[in-house]
């Protein structure tokens, strides 16, 4: 019975070791693919997540999971998490980990090239504009896909400050009559 529950220090190496590789995997992949990946899912892309989630999990766990296997995987997980929120912290580490966010719309023009960038259609376009209750496309100021995964959505009426889009991809794109100034530092 306590087979069942333990591993010896090989075995143990081995879980971390896969741990880690599994999580470097996920984050390059993410990096990749953009943080579309992140977004709100659609039922296939649940399905998805959920194959992902069994295979990772086999194969951190190895052939025969146990108990302490889990718990090695787990904690190895959640460390690694840990670890990359540090890097995140500064400037550098977030550049290297996480996407920058990127412009779906300017004004009433969608960002045709961001939208394929950021693996995104127009329908869910759309359907985010919907649910920030935009119901005709010149009520936006811009859209972005945040690093997040969210898109948010800007309304027209107040300028949009400056500083809110200091670190999105083609914010130079939104018409310079919906963003204010930069105020002048003293």
């Amino acid at each position: 019975m306590w087979e069942n529950l333990s591993i010896n220090p090989l075995e143990a190496a081995l879980v971390v070791i896969s741990a880690v590789g599994m999580y470097f995997t996920f984050l390059i992949l993410i990096r990749l693919l953009g943080q579309r990946v992140l977004a709100s899912m659609s039922s296939f892309d649940l399905a998805a997540i959920i194959a992902l989630g069994s295979i990772a999990g086999r194969s951190i766990l190895g052939y025969t999971p146990t108990l302490t296997a889990g718990v090695i995987g787990v904690g190895t997980l959640l460390a690694m998490q840990a670890i990359t929120g540090r890097i995140r912290q500064s400037r550098r580490g977030s550049a290297i980990v996480s996407n920058r966010p990127l412009l779906l719309m300017a004004g009433r023009e969608v960002m045709a090239d961001n939208l394929h960038r950021a693996h995104m259609v127009e329908d869910e376009l759309h359907a985010k504009l919907r649910q920030a209750g935009v119901r005709t496309t010149s009520e936006v100021a811009c859209v972005v896909l945040e690093s997040t995964g969210a898109v948010s959505v800007l309304r027209r009426g107040e300028l949009i400050d400056p500083q809110l889009l200091g670190n999105v991809e083609d914010a130079s794109r939104i018409p310079s009559e919906l963003v204010g100034t930069v105020p002048p530092q003293g």
